[in-house]
């Protein structure tokens, strides 16, 4: 007989309410905004909000709001065109002590965000995004990596306990030159640097060895520092959670990135283009004051600055050892965890096998004495000079931290003194994604084709909807009652998918769109199998309730059978597919997820409660 559990009735509903509310935020539209995020212990207060709404309305240019919204200020904008004359406004005027950025800010009422609910994600073809062009400077590249080449030098000889008076790199041409002391054995430290640096070319004058690294090395280190920026972007995109990103190489020296829909584009630009790291180096004995008046700094050391300043409000000097102990290169792990003692924001850090090693050797032997953590940072400036644009960068270092060793620790170890929790979560993401090979400017920073977006959104939703309306009228007309219930389970099935996907953030794309409609066309099948199913044991002289329960009985395995087959195609594509066939992976699967729930399920949850209650039941409209 017809017969319909009724726990089933109630997960229906669970489900149907369920797809409205976490499909309801796309109806909700996104507001072009330029979002500015303070930068390097800036504030967002109320003069700068003042200072914002005073140049944009010189400059003319109409605002929405100006508010703080997630601890950034939030400049929301009329339109495109808006967003961007404001950007370009905003940058001159705040300088680098804030970033601003292009941004979509969200409308979704707050009640619906609390429930996690959200819009789903569109791809660059469809919504659009922030395109970013990156050059990279392969002369700090290549200078990078001489600079370790000459301590790795100076420790060999060390090591070797061979004397020398300098070890320093003579241009960007691969010449690293070192000044023996007198009476040092030159073959030992000529045995000794082969030791580390076996492909490097060695000749001898006196008492200075000259190191020249071949020119395929050097080709090969400029070369293979682009390819781990791109690596080091990737790993960067993915800890911001941005979906389907595009990042490639350009020509020479340029890398492009793209990246759809993104909601915080100023940390976005801030964590891709970042080139800050750390380095942890000892503390020289000495008045750093006296070393900085009389020019006289020891041979051993260098100067650095604190970041604070001190009672006559200038920065702090400190004489640092010139030998590195550990950088963030060695460092395989970062987290962001507040000191345990303070609560002062601190990142946890983890070294590598020879980082660790050489961090013990150093406690090991410097119990009670102290340490500095210097933060390098490379700073962009951007010029107008004779109506042109110049581009121009600067390092700044600053010791963030000195403590004194209380005890032994090797790879394992917490650095605090860090500015506040924003900058020590963004710190341990560079660390932790891995530090570039060579800084990157940014070039080009544009909002990508949002028309184009736009019409490619109505064309999908334009298709989706066609096919829908053409699937509805051709049930309504041969199928009647049969005909409404396939409808009502077509249109569930559509909220299912935008639910699934606007739930686990997954990006619909302008292939997704067409996965969609081929979900849509094979839920259509599965219904027609269905009721002809249902025809054939009328025609057989079978009662019409006993009929629809053996129609949807025997035609529930093969639409099961059908569309495993191209559930399993979906996932091969999602698996081995990349960019555009992931995309109509995605939807696909969740389609014919959906699909086979309420063609199965819900259409014939639908019938019982139709037909099921009619006692004297002859025939039925289909």
């Amino acid at each position: 007989m017809l017969e319909f559990p009724r726990w089933k009735y109630v997960v229906i509903l669970i489900v149907v309410l369920l797809s409205t509310l976490y499909a309801l935020p796309n109806i909700y539209p996104q507001d072009p905004s330029v979002q500015i995020t303070a930068n390097r212990g800036a504030q967002i207060d109320d003069a700068l909000r003042q200072t914002v709404e005073s140049t944009l309305a010189k400059e003319g240019i109409a605002t929405k709001s100006v508010a703080v919204e997630d601890g950034n200020m939030l400049v929301r904008l009329p339109g495109l065109d808006e967003q961007t004359r404001a950007a370009d406004t905003l940058r001159p005027v705040l300088g680098e002590n804030y970033v601003v950025a292009l941004n979509l800010a969200s409308t979704v009422p707050s009640w619906l965000e609390t429930l996690r609910a959200r819009p789903m994600l569109l791809g660059l073809d469809l919504q659009g995004g922030v395109h970013f062009l990156l050059q990279v400077d392969q002369k700090a590249a290549l200078e990078k990596r001489l600079d370790a080449y000459a301590e790795d030098i100076r420790v060999a000889l060390r090591e070797a306990r061979v004397a020398y008076e300098s070890v320093e790199r003579r241009g960007i041409d691969g010449t690293i030159v070192a000044t023996l002391g007198e009476g040092a054995d030159q073959d030992a430290a000529q045995k000794a640097i082969l030791a580390v640096l076996p492909t490097i070319q060695l000749s001898m004058q006196g008492s200075v060895v000259t190191a020249k690294v071949p020119d395929a090395e050097v080709n090969q280190i400029v070369s293979g520092a682009i390819e781990q920026n791109v690596g080091t972007l990737r790993n960067r995109i993915n800890e911001i959670g941005v979906a389907e990103p595009i990042i490639q190489r350009q020509g020479a020296d340029r890398v492009v990135v793209e990246l759809p829909g993104v909601q915080d584009t100023a940390q976005a630009k801030r964590i891709i283009g970042a080139t800050a790291t750390l380095e942890y180096r000892a503390v020289v004995e000495g008045n750093a004051y006296d070393a900085v008046a009389s020019g006289s700094v020891p041979p051993d050391a260098r100067v650095y600055y604190r970041k604070e300043l001190g009672p006559d409000g200038k920065p702090i000097p400190v004489l640092l050892s010139k030998r590195v102990i550990a950088t963030g290169e060695q460092l395989v792990d970062a987290k962001y965890q507040p000191d345990p003692q303070s609560g002062t924001p601190a990142v946890s850090v983890t070294l590598n096998g020879p980082g660790g090693q050489r961090m013990f050797d150093f406690t090991s032997q410097n119990v009670g004495r102290p340490m500095a953590v210097v933060y390098i940072e490379r700073i962009q400036d951007v010029k107008e000079v004779d109506g042109e644009e110049v581009r121009s960068t600067r390092t700044t270092e600053e010791v963030i931290n000195v403590a004194t060793i209380q005890g032994v620790f090797g790879k394992n170890f917490q650095t605090t003194g860090l500015e506040s929790p924003q900058f020590a979560q963004d710190l341990a993401l560079q660390l932790r994604a891995g530090s570039l090979a060579a800084p990157m400017d940014f070039v080009e920073e544009r909002v990508v084709g949002p028309s184009l977006g736009k019409d490619n959104v109505e064309r999908g939703t334009k298709a989706v909807l066609y096919a829908f309306l053409f699937a509805l009228a051709f049930f309504l007309i041969y199928y009647r009652m049969f005909g409404i219930l396939t409808c009502v389970a077509l249109l569930l099935n559509l909220l299912i998918v935008i639910a699934v996907m606007s739930l686990f953030n997954a990006t619909m794309t302008l292939p997704g769109f067409a996965g969609l409609a081929l979900s849509v066309g094979m839920s259509v099948d599965a219904n027609v199998l269905i009721n002809e199913r249902i025809r054939e044991e009328l025609r057989a002289g079978m009662p019409a309730k006993t009929a629809i329960a053996t129609g949807y009985d025997r035609a529930s395995g093969t639409i099961f059978d059908s569309n495993m087959t191209a559930l399993l195609a979906g996932v091969a594509l999602f698996a081995f597919g990349t960019g555009p066939l992931k995309g109509f992976a995605i939807t696909m699967i969740v389609g014919i997820l959906a699909s086979l729930y309420t063609a199965v399920t819900v259409s014939r949850g639908l019938a019982t409660l139709i037909y099921a209650r009619r006692k004297k039941l002859k025939t039925i409209a289909i």
